[in-house]
């Protein structure tokens, strides 16, 4: 491995940044060599996003130094100035317009910074054909709106623009940075990816590559730096490190191996249970939720955790089964409508978009789920409802609290509590959440923390699917890991902490245990 300062591709020294008073990036050193794919790991809130916006030009440090194959280059950079540098970029959102064909999306930016106006339609979809083949991109054809393509069409359609962007600058060592591009793709598409990778380590190129996935490290990586609280903990060669070193130093303490055993289970009945649940990501889920039990689900991002909620509710299309209370449905036609009638409730991730109309009113949010009980013949009696609005706003601690106001004008954490509201007020049988309190301040944090356990407490069966390890922790008596679409062991105990947590979804898509009919064969109880 290259170790020489000339053979530095890329090297930040003593990079910091704050956003007020918090500290996100404390006097960073990052090398990248030539012919390296060197891998960028951390939790969330390490610092890992922080770093990447200053390479590409979105943040300006407050301090620190980057030199790019030994040049020295001003900080802070102009946004968009990395491609003089010869970088390219490939973030999770990837960056493809879904409404332009696939030659338009390979060429957008090439056409942007050169101004043509004349375009030559036949020759450039010929060209990005000849890109496609050689790439390996069977069956797209380049004339086909993006929207056709599947996800991971789409995300390999990024790497492939990217990959050409850096040909077309003609560096003699370009750099690609990835920021989790393997999120939403399947096994066949992961070694697609590597194998793109490795064309460009062994022409002389160099990858970045921001992950969570040990395996995919160990899989693609040379070397790793691993950020923690906005500090570099360490770099190390991956051929020489164990699992349990990167993870202890992504956590931050030496690991306590724990024996499986079984785990403490909720003892009420069970109000809903799914069978050979399946969908985009997730696959073969089956589960039990017991009334008074909060069952949390997690995982790495692209492991499917997040989508479950939705299946199970009928908002996103799946196959398998769902009981709720002896009634059996069937995934495949399942639709909200047929649950919430029994006492099933939904608060999604995107209460903007899927939660809430923005510009109706408070009151018209809050009390939908109720209306019967504001009819008076035909009409509904809107001073009931603000009357009833106020009064739910008090409870679930929502300020302002104006019900006139449009749900707009509320903070994040505070519409948060407002759709909790409005679906706790019908005390639900089965309570779905994904990601409940994502973007919201500490106190909205512990204000809908009681709420969750109050609903439990009430004989609700509550899901709680999140990333945030201190979340599920603090709600949940036990919590299922997802790795690949599938449920690989279960946590449970009353010493299940945020460190536990992390530690396990870290190290999920090594363990053998998958639970099938609600019986685990991998189960761990939490004494620590």
């Amino acid at each position: 491995m290259p170790t020489t300062t000339d053979d530095a591709l890329l090297e930040f020294t003593g990079l910091s940044k704050s956003f007020g008073g918090a500290q996100a990036l404390r006097a960073v050193d990052l090398r990248v060599d030539r012919g390296q794919v060197h891998g960028l790991l951390g939790q969330n809130g390490s610092g890992k996003s922080t770093l990447l916006k200053v390479l590409a030009g979105f943040h300006d440090p407050d301090e620190g130094s980057l030199r790019v194959r030994g040049e020295d280059v001003a900080l802070p950079l102009a946004p968009g100035a990395f491609r003089a540098l010869g970088l390219a970029f490939v973030h999770q959102d990837l960056a493809i317009v879904p409404a332009l064909s696939v030659t338009e999306n390979l060429i957008v930016s090439r056409l942007a910074g050169r101004g043509r106006r004349q375009i030559r339609w036949g020759a450039e979809n010929k060209r990005a054909a000849a890109v496609l083949d050689r790439y390996g991109l069977t069956g797209i054809e380049p004339d086909a709106p993006v929207s056709q393509l599947s996800q991971m069409q789409r995300a390999l359609l990024a790497i492939v623009r990217a990959i050409e962007e850096l040909r077309d600058d003609e560096h003699a060592a370009p750099l690609l940075v990835l920021d989790e591009p393997t999120a939403f793709l399947p096994r066949t598409g992961i070694e697609s990816l590597f194998a793109l990778v490795r064309g460009i380590v062994s022409e002389g190129g160099s990858v970045l590559f921001v992950t969570h996935d040990l395996d995919e490290v160990r899989e693609v990586c040379d070397v790793v730096t691993v950020l923690r609280d906005g500090e570099r903990v360490g770099t190390l060669d991956v051929g020489g490190a164990t699992t349990e070193q990167l993870v202890e130093l992504i956590i931050g303490h030496r690991l306590e191996r724990q024996e499986p055993t079984s785990a403490a289970r909720g003892t009420g009945a069970v109000l809903m249970r799914a069978r050979g649940v399946s969908a985009s990501v997730i696959a073969d889920i089956d589960l039990e939720m017991r009334a008074g039990e909060v069952l949390g689900v997690t995982g790495l991002v692209g492991s499917g955790f997040d989508e479950l909620a939705h299946v199970l509710f009928g908002s996103r299309p799946g196959t398998g089964e769902i009981e709720v209370e002896g009634r059996t449905y069937d995934v495949a036609k399942l639709q909200p409508r047929h649950l919430i009638p029994r006492g099933v409730s939904f608060v999604p991730a995107d209460r903007a978009t899927d939660a809430t109309v923005q510009r109706m009113s408070i009151t018209d949010n809050v009390t939908i789920t109720t209306l019967d009980a504001y009819r008076s013949g035909v009409k509904l009696s809107r001073r009931r409802m603000e009357d009833k609005a106020r009064e739910l706003g008090e409870e679930f601690g929502v300020s302002p609290n104006r019900p006139e106001l449009d749900m707009a004008a509320l903070s994040g954490g505070n519409q948060q509590k407002a759709v909790l509201a409005k679906w706790l007020q019908v005390d639900p049988l089965v309570l779905l959440l994904d990601q409940p309190t994502q973007g919201v301040d500490v106190g909205a944090r512990e204000q809908i923390f009681t709420a969750i356990r109050a609903a439990a407490e009430r004989g609700a069966a509550v899901l709680c699917a999140s990333a945030d390890y201190d979340e599920l922790a603090s709600v949940c008596d036990r919590v299922l890991i997802l790795a690949r679409g599938q449920v690989v062991l279960e946590v449970a105990g009353p010493g299940l902490s945020k460190d536990d947590l992390a530690e396990k979804v870290l190290t999920s898509t090594t363990t053998t245990g998958v639970l099938r009919g609600g019986t685990p064969d991998a189960v761990i109880t939490s004494t620590t």
